[in-house]
């Protein structure tokens, strides 16, 4: 082997270590900057400074970690933005498991005195403050200065945000349930846990609730001309135990002498709180009712393709009709030649070249011997 290429592919090995190093960095660098889910810059507005992620529930919030734990929290990004005017905005976004925990969180940050906005799936502002979510990513923007525009700035980075894929995109069905005559705007809390359910001050307890089941708690206030009330609608995962919390409550309502209104329709527990002897209490207790969607996915009768008699009647009918074909073919064919032979006798069919026989003469032969 020539020496002086030996030398040359001796040369090559660490710049080829380089190149792999490099890329192998470039690919980890690549892949980082992948996970991130706040855009680098929209709607005129670009991204200053370093990013501040965190998957610590406690360095998102220090206030609720534990909240953000029964929501399913994930991770959050703090990223600064800056216009060519001067103006600035700070998002902070956090990102759910599912978008049920993003709406869980939603309704747990919002407060009732926001305004309702239409930024994402959901959205409401005070001042200079705009909280708003879609899919599974919860975002809360703080502007300095908040104009016209900045609701339609906004949408922009709610489409350029990432999406929850298959069921975890999916909302929860309880607010469906939720009246909406003389409802507060912006009271409704979606609760997933014990610390969410104390933090948002409920009129029940968790050992009443009982989340050892996993239930879903929604709570939204109304006006009634006695004083506010509260409806409370839990949803556990069968009859038996909204039953057995049933019971349970009014045993507790009969030794506390608590102010509770408490039914049961399916699954879904309702409480409602408050100034419970007037009738619009009752009539706001009795406004909650279940409504089953059953589904059957096998078929409840026999199709005609899966029919075995009209299979074989099938069959029947068509080998009839293949013997009706044959039939007439045949009778047009042989109708055919006789017609010819009747008219060109010896001339078309059965003609003397055709009609002679080869014979062996195998008598002659045996005289011959």
């Amino acid at each position: 082997m020539d020496k002086g290429f030996c030398v040359r592919a001796c040369l090559m090995k660490p710049v080829t270590l380089a190149v792999v190093i490099c890329l192998c960095l470039s690919g980890l660098a690549l892949a980082a900057d992948n996970s991130a889910f706040l855009p680098k810059a929209f709607a005129g507005w670009t991204q200053t400074g370093a990013v501040e992620t965190t998957a610590n529930p406690a360095q998102a919030d220090s206030a609720y970690p534990a909240v953000l734990k029964e929501y399913g929290f994930k991770d959050s990004e703090t990223a600064t933005y800056t216009r060519d005017d001067g103006r600035t905005l700070t998002i902070k976004a956090a990102r759910f498991n599912d978008a049920t925990g993003a709406y869980g969180a939603f309704t747990f940050y919002r407060q009732s005195d926001m305004k309702t906005e239409e930024i994402g799936t959901k959205a409401a502002s005070a001042n200079n403050r705009i909280l708003f979510f879609r899919s599974n990513v919860l975002v809360d923007a703080n502007f300095d200065r908040v104009t016209e525009m900045s609701a339609a700035e906004l949408r922009d980075l709610a489409a350029m945000l990432p999406a929850a894929h298959g069921n975890a995109d999916n909302l929860p069905s309880l607010p469906e349930y939720l009246p909406k005559k003389d409802a507060v705007a912006n009271s409704a809390k979606y609760i997933l846990g014990p610390q969410a359910l104390l933090a948002a001050k409920s009129p029940l307890s968790p050992e009443q609730v009982d989340f050892s089941s996993e239930p879903e708690v929604l709570s939204q206030d109304y006006t009634s001309h006695d004083g506010d009330l509260t409806l409370t609608i839990i949803n556990y995962p069968t009859p038996q135990i909204a039953g057995e919390r049933l019971r349970a409550l009014q045993g507790a309502k009969q030794a506390d002498s608590a102010g509770l209104l408490v039914r049961r329709s399916g699954p879904l527990l309702d409480v409602v709180s408050g100034p419970t002897g007037s009738d619009q209490a009752q009539s706001l207790l009795q406004s909650v009712n279940y409504e089953a969607e059953v589904t059957w996915s096998e078929a409840t009768s026999v199709s005609k393709r899966d029919n075995i008699g009209n299979l074989i009647i099938g069959v029947f009918t068509l080998i009839g009709i293949i013997l009706l074909i044959s039939l007439i073919f045949g009778v047009f064919f042989g109708g055919v030649r006789v017609l010819v032979k009747r008219l060109f006798p010896n001339r078309v069919f059965d003609t003397p070249e055709r009609m002679e026989i080869i014979q062996l003469h195998l008598r002659e032969s045996t005289d011959v011997k």
